[in-house]
């Protein structure tokens, strides 16, 4: 069982673990879905995809990554130039389709630069400090409605995202529950084999005319994610994966120590993450009002279901429930929080790769 630790940490994240309820559910009735050895079909693909990256949890194996968080060094292009990176943390809501990245680099001439970009869904935005504007006097957002699809690539390309925006593209969030058809094409997403690794096609959620093609390594990880968009060319490589949580909060979610980005040729972000934490901490962004005044959403509605909410084990609770908030506006983390309350099926997984039941 893993156990998460609840911690108040910077910005906005605020306590760890999924929704802390009492689960009344104990597994499925039939054994869960095992792809054969030499299965090459999409749904075989998608499940290993998942399955070796640390992405399917409980007993009964659904995909439950909710929010993900990294810390890394490495450097950054700002205004064209590389900017060594001093601080880099990256907080992601998958559901939410929401991501917060928080920088501060040293430019070449020594000038320092820091900055918080956030996008939530159709909505991108700066802020000067996290959570800007959503306590009055508190902060400042800047609309940057022209940022909107660079963000979303770079969140939806990333290597625990572009598993989910595959799943999406083929309708189903858990890669089990996919019809055995033994296809190579499922909805909008599809797999073809180059010199015997997979390499998935799939469109890019919030992003119309966004299309991403994520090649595989022999052990199922993201090595690759190429993302084309009008005259745009996006390519994302990832390696070194690793389970990067703290010692004391290992859940065997892996994630890529080495990551690059380039576009039209030139490389924006080359990082090497320190440490992660994949235990599905609190991550929110929600959208200033005056950021939503500026921006018209090129899409409409919400983000795809990377997490169906019936998945989650919310029993009795509102999923869209405020954050409760003491009388100075800060997270209420008050009360008793007890081992009985810890959403139990997250940590339980079969022994790993292998597909051996223990």
């Amino acid at each position: 069982m893993n156990i998460k630790i609840m911690r108040k940490l910077a910005g906005t994240i605020l306590l760890a673990g999924l929704p802390l309820v009492a689960s009344a559910q104990f597994g499925p009735t039939n054994p869960p879905y095992t792809p054969a050895d030499d299965a090459t079909d999409l749904k075989a693909v998608l499940f290993n995809w998942a399955w070796n990256m640390g992405m399917l949890r409980g007993i009964d194996e659904h995909e439950l990554i909710a929010t993900l968080e990294y810390q890394g060094t490495g450097s950054i292009k700002v205004n064209g130039q590389d900017c060594a990176l001093d601080s880099y943390r990256a907080s992601t809501n998958y559901q939410d389709a929401g991501q917060r990245v928080q920088y501060t680099c040293t430019l070449p001439g020594g000038r320092s630069v820091s900055n918080i970009e956030v996008v939530s869904w159709q909505y991108a935005w700066d802020e000067t400090v996290p959570g800007a504007e959503l306590i009055d006097g508190e902060g400042d957002a800047t609309p940057m409605s022209s940022k909107v699809a660079e963000r979303l690539i770079r969140l939806w390309a990333s290597p625990q995202a572009a598993v989910k925006a595959a799943l999406a593209g083929a309708g189903e969030p858990d890669p089990g529950q996919l019809p055995d058809t033994g296809l190579n094409v499922i909805g909008s997403t599809s797999v073809a084999w180059v010199n015997d690794l997979p390499v998935v096609s799939f469109p890019v959620p919030g992003v119309p005319g966004a299309t991403a093609e994520a090649s595989l390594n022999a052990n199922y990880m993201s090595s690759r994610v190429v993302v084309n968009h009008g005259q745009d060319a996006w390519d994302f490589t990832y390696s070194d994966y690793s389970d990067w949580n703290n010692p004391l909060n290992k859940v065997e979610v892996l994630f890529a120590g080495r990551m690059t980005e380039t576009l039209n040729g030139s490389v924006n972000r080359d990082l090497t993450a320190t440490v992660t934490e994949t235990g599905s901490v609190y991550v929110v962004m929600p959208a200033p009002d005056s950021v939503v005044a500026a921006i018209r959403p090129a899409v409409n509605g919400n983000p795809p279901p990377v997490v169906a909410p019936d998945r989650l084990n919310i029993a009795g609770e509102n999923a869209n429930a405020s954050t409760p908030r003491l009388a100075n506006e800060k997270p209420d983390l008050t009360g008793n929080w007890s081992a009985s309350g810890m959403n139990w099926r997250y940590g339980f997984r079969r022994c790993g790769p292998s597909q051996v039941d223990c």
